[in-house]
């Protein structure tokens, strides 16, 4: 069972129902979706938030092992694990779910009006209402608190849905595991009188600020204040509002999500409007501590022109016409102020009052801050065995952590569970396919609005209409999301009714929502491969968003050539593949043993392929976790019970040389070099593969490191601290310097865990020896989340702060010999206070340098594995925000350090993350592959041999019998390379032939 729905919830569910459990999704509200669904847009990459949850949303909501109990709380879980018994309170929606077809009818004739709590108060609903228009369940609800009975919706629906006497039940449910995921709430900023929320409409929240911006919101995606509806022409937004202050809002936290939002906001709210748009952060540290977060930060600043202002606002204040005055103090010391026309409050996380009373229920440790407490060693885990937790109601986290720590509760929930493993779950009856080979193409086109990101550049009507001219088009609408259920359903019904045997979805990315439409469409009797997608969002209008005409002309471009294709696709077959019961793993840190043991746990057999000769990574020189849990201890009890599991083979000395095969069917060979005469050739068979090969720490040509003994890496201080070294023992001062080798020209990234490492060790040292001086040299400080107790403990036990700039570093000489003869120390640290404004020396008996984690030099294995890793080396997932685990390829995950810098407790919640994606795979007996894959005319082939040559993955063999290419349709990749370079056209791509693509260009260069 999984309680609450939001996007780490949805995750848990499914990767739990595709791995062979039937499902329980409970959530108190009327829909799933949580606090994704009421996002305009996510970064880095600026998706529509709703475009991306959309299909998850359809999938939870269609998926027969999955069951959504909508408005209901857990009361009780009694029992141990494998066999709990759940007590819910189902509360009444007054609307009967499985009779209500969302026609809403009822809503256009209720009378009573109330405020819009999915839009934040910035509108009203009525008391029956749904959430959003792409809700799941897509079904309405009475609000009986506001409902005046007087009984016309009940008269006006024609379903019979309206059940006034419903009254809230229970129910009692029997279940293995369960897991938590209720997510948090933003803070209330109304008890910060200074900030003057709640006193003037043109101070928001940042959730106000994102129904703004939303195409769905109160002003259907127009940039306006509510005030006066005037477009602003300044907006400014106050970072670290009810976080990072133990006065007045009670949270010592940092909400870890707030510094991003925000600089996404800004750059939005610029593409919004068609005027200048002056943005403004006030902000103390800009925390973009994640992957390719920096990056953003830096073309937020840099392209896109967005104020960041280091200092913290004190005061706003209302002026009669509408506008606001900021007073704030520059670091100088100099005290500021500015109007502007909006002021965007960025809201910290806090854990809902209903999520801290269900953990007390069921009597599970909370930390301070009534987050469910868990360990570094054991994130997903609660205090009550059986019972695991993912996303903010752990700790405030961003998108991307909290769907890997989803998957991650996904795989401890049914470890105990695995001989359950499909006995409980159903299995979808889809339709027979239809065979229209003998019938002309009628093909129907769908044009999406995608909210205003499509709308609100081109002109949907209009591609409309010009759709219905193009040939063989037989049915033509536009929907506001086509993604969502409703329209997903309304779908099916037209392709019957209108006997359509092609489809032609023009909305955005086929990379992330073909998979959807085809679903919908076999669900029809329609072979899904007898669909094309324009992608006129991606590929058009945002491209051309100052353009409209030019977007217009593009999108109808676009649908002439998926329409002209169209009528030419054909339906492909799919064959099954058996499953090779076993997952590959590619790194012996402890996210490569993390994924191992998981995969060996669940039952399945785990290859754990290590080229140095030990286990356990850069693990072995770390001394502690940043809450103190002690590293050595942790790894030993790991390597342990990796070496003494029978499901767990492991190869040492040994890499990875050629990969063959597909999603089920890997043969990978591995050289293994343990001596003799020359490498151990071996193959191996597996269904899926885990890349966890790790990083290593960057070593410094700066600050005298290598040139100096006392001179040390973050890495070198926790040996020493592990050693006891006199060096650190005997030492009275010492200088931890920021960002060595990170945040540069050369990396521009943030390592991650430096600050805190930093803040730790500076703590120790503290705690050793009382009386020495301490001094951290910084950029940022970006203890994010509940490190920020490391910060609040160093500043309270006197380590001194300085910060330093860029254009400034800190300079690090060794004294002269008359100074270290006079008994001065004998390092010399020079840095700009940010303060003062002057230069000041410190002197010294340590300097320890956060030195960056760097990418492993791994271009053969990935280049084997055909999997892709960005300029700094790190390795690319498939969607940054949903799919964070997982590579394009598909078969193929990633965990650790190999993805972007982490703590361990980070690098763990992936690894068990990636056992769940294979989980996915690996205990299906069968997958259905070959389609969209090579074949060869055999008449034709010349056996020139250009195809074995240019494959990439090898698949093409010359067959002496036949005398011709062959190429095995469950092994080929569908990449078409061998098809691009047959000199003599033997070679077909199936659902990219000739005549396929002939017609796309015919229909571009040759408009109708």
């Amino acid at each position: 069972m999984v309680v609450g729905a939001g996007v780490a919830g949805i995750q848990a569910s499914l990767d739990m129902a595709n791995a062979g459990y039937y499902v329980y999704l409970v959530d108190n509200s009327t829909t799933v979706g949580g606090l994704m669904a009421q996002l305009d847009k996510t970064f880095p990459t600026n998706d529509c938030a709703m475009c991306v949850i959309s299909p998850f949303l359809v999938e939870v909501g269609r998926h027969l092992n999955i069951e959504i109990i909508s408005n209901s709380e857990v009361e009780t879980v009694e029992g141990n694990v494998g066999a709990f018994q759940v007590t819910l309170r189902n509360d009444p929606r007054y609307i009967d779910i499985d009779k209500c077809t969302a026609c809403g009818q009822c809503r256009m004739v209720c009378p009573v009006t109330a405020i819009n709590e999915f839009d934040c108060g910035l509108d009203l609903r009525k008391a029956t209402y749904i959430r959003y228009p792409q809700a799941v369940p897509l079904a309405y609800a009475i609000d009986r608190s506001i409902c005046i009975g007087c009984g016309l919706c009940e008269k006006v629906c024609l379903a019979e849905a309206i059940q006034y006497a419903e009254e809230p039940r229970k129910t009692t449910l029997e279940v293995g595991a369960v897991v938590l995921a209720m997510g948090s709430t933003t803070a209330d900023p109304k008890r910060l009188d200074s900030l003057a929320y709640g006193k003037h409409p043109n101070i928001v929240t940042s959730l106000e600020f994102e129904r703004i911006l939303s195409a769905s919101g109160p002003y259907k995606g127009h940039l306006m204040r509510p005030y006066d509806r005037k477009i602003p022409e300044k907006i400014a937004w106050m970072q670290c509002v009810g976080s990072r202050d133990i006065n007045r809002a009670e949270r010592g936290y940092c909400s870890s999500v707030c510094c991003m939002y925000a600089i996404k906001q800004s750059i939005i709210a610029k593409e919004h409007v068609s005027s200048p748009l002056d943005t403004a952060i006030f902000y103390m540290d800009m925390r973009t501590y994640g992957k390719d977060f920096d990056k953003y930060y830096m073309r937020a600043k840099d392209e896109k022109k967005v104020r960041f202002i280091r200092s913290r606002v004190h005061t706003i204040d209302p002026l009669d016409n509408g506008d606001l005055n900021v007073r704030y103090v520059l670091e100088s010391g100099d005290i500021q102020e500015e109007t502007f026309d909006l002021v965007v409050l960025s809201v910290g996380l806090s854990p809902s009052s209903a999520a801290v009373d269900l953990a007390q229920r069921l009597n599970l440790d909370l930390n301070e801050y009534r987050f469910i407490k868990t360990s570094d060693t054991s994130p997903v885990s609660t205090s009550r065995p059986g019972i695991y937790v993912c996303g903010s109601f752990q700790a405030p986290k961003d998108i991307p952590q909290s769907v890997m720590e989803a998957s991650a509760a996904a795989a401890e929930a049914t470890y105990n569970l695995s001989e359950a493993r499909w006995t409980k779950t159903k299995v979808k009856d889809l339709p027979p396919e239809k065979d229209f080979s003998a019938e002309p193409p009628r093909i129907g086109v769908f044009v999406c609005n995608c909210g205003i990101n499509i709308g609100g550049v081109a002109n949907v009507p209009e591609v409309r209409e010009y759709a219905r001219t193009l040939p063989h088009v037989v049915h033509v609408e536009d929907n506001l999301f086509t993604c969502s259920q409703d329209t997903q359903e309304k779908i099916k019904q037209v392709l019957i009714e209108k006997e359509i045997n092609r489809v032609v979805v023009a909305s955005c990315s086929p990379r992330t929502h073909e998979p959807l439409f085809q679903e919908t469409i076999r669900e029809a009797g329609l072979n899904k491969y007898l669909f094309e997608m324009a992608n006129i969002r991606d590929q058009n209008t945002w491209v051309h968003m100052a353009t409209p005409e030019k977007a217009t002309a593009k999108a109808k471009d676009l649908v002439r050539m998926a329409v002209a294709k169209a009528a030419y696709v054909e339906p492909l077959p799919q064959v099954i593949l058996n499953v090779v019961p076993s997952v590959l793993v590619v790194g012996g840190g402890v996210a490569g043993m993390e994924a191992a043991l998981g995969v060996a746990n669940q039952g399945y057999q785990a290859f754990l392929v290590e080229r140095s000769n030990q286990l356990g990574g850069m693990a072995h020189q770390l001394k502690s976790t940043w809450q103190g849990e002690n590293v050595e201890f942790y790894l030993k009890k790991l390597i342990e019970a990796v070496q003494g599991h029978n499901n767990i083979r492991i190869f040492l000395e040994t890499e990875v040389t050629h990969v063959t095969g597909t999603i089920g069917n890997f043969t990978t060979t591995l050289a293994s070099h343990t001596g003799g005469a020359g490498p151990l050739q071996r193959t191996i068979q597996h269904g899926a593969a885990i890349l966890a090969t790790g990083a290593h720490e960057y070593k410094p040509t700066e600050y005298l490191y290598g040139k100096h003994p006392n001179v040390l890496t973050h890495l070198d201080f926790d040996q020493a601290a592990k050693d006891r070294d006199s060096r650190l023992l005997e030492a009275k001062s010492a200088v931890f310097i920021q960002c060595v080798g990170s945040r540069t020209p050369e990396r521009p990234y943030c390592s991650r865990v430096c600050c805190a490492h930093a803040l730790k060790s500076a703590l120790w040292l503290k705690a050793i020896q009382p009386e020495m001086q301490l001094f951290i040299l910084y950029r940022d400080i970006r203890s994010y989340g509940f490190r920020e107790s490391l910060y609040q403990k160093a500043r309270e036990a006197g380590i001194q702060f300085i910060r330093w700039d860029p254009e400034n570093p800190p300079i690090v000489e060794t004294l002269d010999a008359e100074a270290k003869g006079g008994g001065f120390a004998p390092l010399a640290v020079t840095v700009t206070d940010h303060i003062l404004g002057r230069p000041i020396q410190i002197r010294t008996d340590l300097v320890v340098l956060a030195a960056a984690i760097v990418a492993n030099e791994n271009k053969k294995l990935f280049e084997a594995f055909k999997v892709p890793s960005n300029a700094d080396g790190f390795l690319v997932e498939a969607h940054a925000k949903l799919r964070p685990v997982d590579f394009a390829s598909e078969g193929l995950f990633l965990a650790g350090l190999a993805h972007y810098p982490k703590t361990i407790d980070e690098s763990i919640a992936q690894a068990k993350a990636a056992v769940s994606r294979t989980m996915n795979i690996v205990s299906k007996q069968g997958i259905l592959v070959g389609s969209v894959v090579a074949s060869v005319q055999g008449e034709r082939c010349a056996v020139c041999l250009t195809c074995v040559r240019t494959c990439p993955y090898g698949v093409p063999r010359i067959d002496p019998e036949k005398g011709h290419a062959v190429i095995e349709a469950v092994e080929c990749h569908g990449c078409g390379v061998c098809a691009s370079e047959c000199p003599g056209k033997a070679i077909t791509l199936k659902h990219f032939t000739d005549e396929q693509i002939n017609a796309k260009t015919h229909a571009l260069f040759c408009a109708a």
